[in-house]
Parts: structure tokens; sequence; C-alpha cells
């Protein structure tokens, strides 16, 4: 289908972890000549295949997939890195006159990409952030994100308390420019016409379908998974060893816990991602138009999509 309008059109669908992004985005991209660029912070990572719920084989020849596989699992791929790679892979899918279609729950690749953050280039400071992320377990998160809010009171309302690493990181710019990261992060619309679907359903079924996820991911191999992430190197530490599960899999391998503990931990710590991610949809829904998932009908999505594309 030939794009028209004065921008080409950017299609997203977003929604909580386990809510069915992915089967919906495959038969969007088969019936509209579309391919889906990820956004998902922890499928951005080779080798972390089950645990993340990345596409598998056959869904990634169904539709293409950009931004999936990008780095390995001891690389740390920035906003700003994220941010450029989408923009690249949505303007090659343009060219090649096809629907760039960006779909996942990161939040903040979600929102960066549709809003155009203008994100600080600072560079991790790797011994400023032990002295942060030390002070931050002395004096507790609630102290701590207080420091935040006295030098960037605008960057701490957005962030919340537990959320120590994005605590350190706006404290991190801070410390290293001088200047807020609130008014390094300015926003300038990107040359797109964008449309947002949004995916949801009541949260009780949500965690249900959620923890049934978990338990098929422990069957697929998820502490085999994890076990070769550690016997090849990739220590417990590294940031993308904190993805959902991940951590509780290793104490599980360390024999701090029993794998039933792990598996429960995990369902624990995916409800809280669901309400936290359901949080940030809220705070930055510039005209999301929401599905019940159980109630969806593609073809319905597909033809208001095609009306849109042609307006």
């Amino acid at each position: 289908m030939p794009l028209t309008g004065k921008f080409p059109p950017l299609l997203i669908i977003l929604g909580p972890t386990a809510i069915g992004k992915t089967g919906l985005a495959i038969e969007v991209a088969s019936r509209l000549n579309s391919e889906i660029i990820g956004a998902d912070s922890r499928q951005v990572y080779r080798h972390m295949d089950v645990g993340t719920a990345k596409p598998t084989a056959k869904q990634q020849q169904a539709a293409i997939h950009h931004l999936v596989d990008v780095v390995t699992p001891n690389d740390n791929l920035t906003l700003a890195q994220y941010q450029r790679l989408a923009y690249t892979a949505i303007d090659d899918v343009i060219q090649r006159s096809k629907l760039p279609m960006l779909v996942g729950g990161t939040g903040q690749y979600l929102t960066a990409v549709e809003e155009g953050w203008s994100i600080p280039e600072v560079p991790p400071n790797d011994k400023l952030r032990e002295v942060l992320e030390a002070e931050a377990v002395t004096i507790g998160n609630e102290a701590f994100h207080q420091k935040l809010v006295r030098v960037d009171p605008h960057a701490a309302e957005k962030i919340h308390p537990n959320n120590v690493r994005r605590v350190v990181r706006a404290l991190e710019v801070y410390m290293e420019t001088g200047t807020p990261i609130s008014v390094l992060q300015q926003k300038q619309a990107p040359p797109y016409r964008i449309r947002t679907i949004g995916l949801r359903m009541e949260r009780e079924a949500l965690y249900e379908q959620a923890d049934k996820r978990v338990e098929l991911m422990i069957a697929d191999g998820f502490v085999d998974e994890v076990q070769s992430l550690l016997d090849n190197g990739y220590a417990a530490s590294l940031p993308s060893m904190t993805a959902l599960g991940y951590r509780e899999i290793v104490s599980y391998i360390q024999g701090e816990i029993s794998l039933d503990e792990a598996i429960i931990l995990t369902k624990n710590s995916t409800h809280d991602f669901i309400r936290r991610q359901e949080i940030w949809f809220r705070g930055h829904d510039n005209g999301i138009l929401w599905h019940n998932i159980l109630e969806i009908d593609a073809n319905t999505v597909v033809n208001d999509i095609v009306k849109w594309m042609q307006e």
C-alpha cells in the first residue's frame, strides 16, 4: 500500500507485558506490508530469548523484526543509542514504502521515539555510579530520591523512588554537567504521523496470563538459559541480568532459594512491573486508542489503520 500524507505514518502498538502485543503486530504486519521495530529493553540482548519472551524464529519469519538481538548481555545500550537505532530502522522501512510499526512495552523507549526526546549524551561514570548506588543502599530509596528532588524536582516527579537506576542516572547527569536532566531532555516531535494502539485487560486476568507465561518459560528451558549465560561469563550483576526472572533464577542456581520460590518471586516482580507500565502509559498518553485484548477484532483494527493511512 503506498504511503500518503505530508508526513509518513508510524504505527505504535503498546501495552503491558504478556498482553499479546506480538500476536496482534504480526497479524497487522502480514496484512499491511509492515515491519516491526522492537521497543523492548531486554529483547535487544542476544542469548536472552526464553526469559524475555523474544519473538520466536517462526514469528520473526512471519514478519520482519528490527532491534531484536542488537547487543550482547555485557553491553549497555543507552536510551540515546536505542532512539537513534529506532529512528534509523523506521526511516529505512519508510524508504522501502512499507509501514513501520513500533511494538513493545518499554515506556522510555516508546516515549523517547514518539515525543522526540533530546537525550543527554553523558557517558556512564562507573565510579560515580558505584558511589551513588552504595549511598542508595545506605540511606534507603526514599531518602536517596529526595536528593534528586532537591536538584531536579521535575525529573524526580517522573521517577519512582524505587527505580534506583533512573534516580542514579539523573543524579549522575546533574553531577557531571551541572544541568538537571529534565532541562537537557527537551523534546522535538519526529517527522511522522503517529497512530498509537494500546492493549489492555482487567488486571487480575492479566496477572493470571503473565503467571502462565512464567510457568511456560520454565518449561521451555529458562533455567538452562540463565545457566548458559553464567557459564559464558555474563555476570549476574550486569544490567541485562536485572530483566524479569533472571535475578531470581540466578538465586536458584546459586542455591539461595528453591525453584518454586524463584517462580513465585518472578511472578510477583512481573505483577509489579505491569503496574509500573500501566502508570507510565497513563502518564504519557498522547491519544492512545485503547482496546481490550479479549474483545479486539483484528479485521476492524486493520481496516481502521488503512483508513488512517489514507487520510
